[in-house]
């Protein structure tokens, strides 16, 4: 009954601005809106077109609009949608929302346009989810990656290598209904050939959910070096901003400070730490642990030192592609031993756009695939999913009979099947759609 419930909602931020767009879903879409709308019939004018009128409250008018009609199943959610375009006023959406309320909507829930057009099988439950992350894109490279996501990504490549998985399924089942006449319909050579696969493709999913992390958060770039070598300088002169606490006493930065900075379309996050060095202070030695830390996770790590420090010894354990070495202070004078450095002064704002370049530089370097993994829910189950399919071959090589094959190979089906949402239930649906903002 839920379903066919006609919903409404406003689908731009709250707020005043130019104009609002209040969308309209459901099987009396038309009839609802006909009733406050005064210009054309809207049930006979074509899908996708635009109309010019006026919304009314009886005799008084609210504002003037433009409706835009799209006609089942040509539609986001496949149903009857109207998008009424009125002034960004507060009151007036409210307005026209309360007219749509008193006629027969109700409101919509977090996320259920896009909840029906799943149900209603526009798309997969993967690309549902896409474009939640295209709606939080917030870098060209998180644009690109949730836009994939929705367009098809690894959904259809899973769905075919499902398919033929279920074929072998059904296979093996089929020989339990011949128990006794010990034959075999499924070849099991073909069904490990498969299998591995299979496996092959969703272990380049799994270990892509590190850098499709990275795009979704933000490219980590860590600051390190000695005390005093103006690490906070460096990071308040790149977020334009006094983030960090900057003095002349050694050991200032205790903690480890993070800030999100885009350049050239990339969102990176830079880390500014404790200066490293050996200390008795037990608070700053927290923080130099801390700092270390923050340099092996980083994919990035600025090697910050001045005219006084070359030391490095500190990073003797990091991958030497992950590292450009910064000199610092340059305004104070220029250690010529010190080759391969970008020179900068970060007081003095010297350097600046060369080091930025290079970051930028050393991200692009970082090799991606077009295809993904952002999603925890995606990653948790296609985990489980290799792990069954391990236990099937793991099966096969010790020829186990068909029974315990079957059971392993419906579990594999059934995480796969969660990912793209031909299984779901209630609660799934309800806990990913709750995280949509209302009017999408």
């Amino acid at each position: 009954m839920i379903q066919l419930e006609t919903i409404c909602a406003l689908a731009t931020p709250q707020g005043i601005g130019a104009i609002g767009v209040i969308r309209v879903s459901g099987e009396r879409t038309f009839e609802i809106v006909n009733k406050i709308f005064k210009g054309k019939d809207l049930t006979k004018v074509d899908s996708h077109t635009i109309h010019f009128g006026t919304i009314r409250d009886e005799n008084v008018i609210v504002d003037e609009v433009l409706v835009a009609v799209f006609k089942t199943p040509k539609s986001f959610t496949k149903e009857d949608v109207v998008e009424i375009s009125c002034h960004g006023s507060d009151y007036i959406i409210r307005y026209i929302l309360k007219l749509l309320l008193q006629n027969g909507c109700r409101m919509a829930q977090a996320g259920e346009f896009t909840q029906r057009a799943f149900l209603n099988g526009q798309f997969d439950l993967v690309q549902a989810e896409a474009v939640a992350d295209l709606i939080a894109a917030d870098s060209e490279a998180a644009h690109k990656t949730a836009m994939n996501l929705m367009r098809g990504g690894f959904s259809n490549q899973l769905k075919e290598l499902r398919d033929e998985l279920i074929h072998f399924a059904s296979l093996v089942e089929l020989e339990l209904d011949f128990g006794e006449e010990d034959v075999e319909f499924a070849e099991r050579d073909d069904l490990k050939s498969l299998i591995l696969k299979i496996q092959n493709f969703l272990k380049k999913l799994i270990d892509s959910f590190d850098a499709g992390n990275v795009i979704k958060e933000g490219v980590p770039v860590a600051i390190i070096g000695p005390p005093n070598a103006g690490k906070s300088t460096l990071l308040n002169i790149l977020l334009n901003e006094e983030k960090a606490i900057v003095t002349e006493i050694a050991g200032t930065t205790r903690d480890v400070i993070e800030d999100v900075l885009f350049i050239e379309g990339i969102k990176f996050r830079f880390i500014d730490t404790a200066g490293i060095r050996e200390t008795k202070d037990v608070v700053e030695s927290i923080g130099i642990e801390r700092s270390k830390d923050a340099m092996r996770r980083a994919e990035i790590v600025l090697l910050l030192s001045d005219n006084q420090s070359k030391d490095e010894d500190f990073i003797s354990d990091i991958e030497e592609e992950k590292v450009i070495r910064v000199l610092n202070k340059i305004d104070l004078g220029e250690n010529h031993q010190l080759v391969d450095y970008i020179r900068i002064s970060a007081k003095n704002n010297i350097g600046i756009d060369t080091l930025k370049a290079a970051i930028v530089e050393k991200a692009k370097t970082k090799k991606r695939a077009d295809t993904m993994l952002t999603n925890l829910r995606h990653y948790e189950h296609l985990m489980k999913a290799n792990e069954a399919l391990g236990e099937v071959l793991n099966g096969l090589d010790f020829g186990i009979t068909g029974d315990f094959l079957a059971q392993d190979i419906r579990l594999s089906l059934h995480h796969l099947g969660e990912i793209t949402g031909s299984i779901t239930t209630d609660d799934l649906l309800a806990n990913i759609f709750s995280k949509f903002c209302i009017g999408k």
